[in-house]
């Protein structure tokens, strides 16, 4: 059974930083493309970042610039720094993995989610 578990979330003023991470734990052959995804109230859930596993990256428009994700290959963890984040940056942030186990060559699982706060 593999899982995701994030930590870092939290209330922040505008203009501060956070530092999401999330860690795959399991019988984990591979990890694949890794990120972030986000759902703000009465909003859908969209990408924020992708990191894929030689490390190339992807990113919203909306975030470029300030926010960074990275990957411990060794940990299976992915990491977001969040840096002078904007009321409009809060949601629930979500941790995605595409997992390669014994069953599969690679299937998606999701984190239970992390609140981000962002007070004006």
């Amino acid at each position: 059974q593999v899982q995701l578990v994030e930590s870092g979330g939290g209330l922040v003023q505008a203009g501060g930083s956070l530092r999401l991470s999330c860690a795959a734990s399991g019988i984990i052959i591979r990890v694949n493309d890794m990120g972030w995804y986000r759902q703000a109230p009465g909003k859908q859930r969209e990408m924020v970042a992708v990191i894929t596993s030689g490390g190339t990256t992807n990113y919203v428009d909306s975030i470029k610039g300030r926010f960074t994700i990275s990957r411990d290959n060794d940990k299976n963890t992915v990491y977001l720094q969040m840096n002078s984040l904007k009321p409009e940056d809060t949601a629930v942030y979500y941790c995605n993995a595409n997992i390669g186990t014994l069953a599969a060559w690679g299937m998606d699982y999701w984190g239970k989610g992390t609140l981000v706060t962002v007070s004006s």
